[in-house]
């Protein structure tokens, strides 16, 4: 296998050695992890509300901190789609993974000659993937300096360059004219919004008249109680672990969708129609392909970072950050398993027709 080959596997473990060793699509970013993770840490404290403003104060930082910490190990442990999916029986999580993408692509009616902005795109996995099923245009906007610079060489080492670019900017302030986009997806991105009715009025001013916005949401469900003490700790923890300002219940999503000004065409909790819990792929079920994923692989795999750490291959700090990942990944199977929070609100939404 070629060298070229091997770093756009997903589940390379290069991507954590990378962040030291500085190679090709590493791009240069301060290795004091641990102050990074430090300094994020301290947006979750104190009194909830007057954290939550802080975060949403300090949004772009804050979600900047989280990708620069996560990234690698998102990839090594998950592959280059950052996202939960409905999970059918006898199919495997890569597939489930896939059809998530493509469901959504289908729902939007994309084809090729297209213009279509994925928000919050990562490092492109979904984009790759919609690119090839539908043969639009797919651009990717994304405020992480890193994931970006990662997203490109791996557009180029699949011969996708032509279909899929990247556009660095804030979602809250999109540098494109009005009407510059056939339509527009988002896949668990804008729950790190601070104001989630003016990014969908954000969305909404790029689309053209008639263009579809669809998505997955992270919400509390309407089975959340915010009188009960374990259920307002797994959603802080899950605020925590994931990078977020606040989460809400789904009645404020699609009531944020229609003050933008869109006609919201469904939303309902996709996670409900899963054959399999959206969940299981972090509560570990033993196979070769999955074993990152268990209980156990993840372990094994934050003892492996401590090693890599402690003969320099990675930064300090990144066994600290291996564990506070995992500590998020137990909080996000409780509150599946309890059935308070989902990840995939799905929404599609339309741009009205002028008159």
């Amino acid at each position: 296998m070629s060298n070229q080959s091997h770093r756009a596997m997903e589940g390379d473990l290069s991507r954590i050695i990378a962040i030291t060793r500085k190679e090709k699509d590493a791009v240069n970013r301060d290795d004091k992890v641990d102050d990074t993770l430090n300094t994020y840490k301290d947006l979750f404290k104190g009194d909830d509300k007057k954290a939550i403003e802080s975060r949403k104060k300090h949004y772009t930082t804050m979600v900047n901190q989280f990708y620069d910490l996560a990234t690698d190990f998102y990839e090594f442990g998950w592959g280059q789609s950052f996202h939960f999916a409905t999970r059918h029986k006898l199919e495997s999580f890569e597939a489930s993974i896939a059809r998530h993408e493509m469901y959504l692509a289908h729902q939007l009616g994309l084809f090729p000659g297209m213009k279509v902005l994925d928000i919050g795109c990562g490092v492109g996995g979904p984009m790759r993937t919609i690119a090839r099923f539908s043969g639009s245009h797919v651009v990717g906007l994304n405020n992480n300096d890193y994931q970006i610079q990662r997203g490109k060489r791996i557009n180029e080492q699949v011969g996708l360059s032509h279909l899929c670019s990247f556009l660095k900017a804030d979602f809250m302030n999109i540098p494109c004219e009005d009407e510059s986009f056939d339509c527009a997806y988002q896949i668990e991105a804008t729950c790190h919004a601070p104001n989630l009715t003016n990014c969908y009025k954000e969305i909404y001013r790029i689309l053209k008249p008639g263009g579809l916005f669809g998505g997955y949401e992270w919400i509390m469900t309407n089975k959340y109680n915010p009188n009960d003490p374990t259920h307002v700790k797994c959603k802080k923890e899950i605020e925590l672990g994931n990078g977020l300002p606040d989460l809400v219940q789904p009645a404020e999503i699609v009531q944020c969708l229609k003050d933008a000004g869109f006609e919201v065409i469904t939303a309902f909790d996709l996670a409900e129609t899963s054959d399999l819990p959206w969940y299981l792929p972090l509560s570990g079920t033993f196979s070769i392909s999955g074993f990152l994923h268990t209980g156990v692989g993840r372990y094994l795999t934050g003892k492996f970072t401590q090693l890599l750490e402690l003969v320099k291959l990675a930064p300090a700090g990144s066994y600290n950050t291996n564990v506070w990942l995992q500590n998020a990944a137990t909080y996000l199977v409780e509150g599946g398993s309890k059935e308070i929070f989902s990840p995939m609100f799905f929404i599609l939404a339309r741009k009205v027709e002028k008159n």
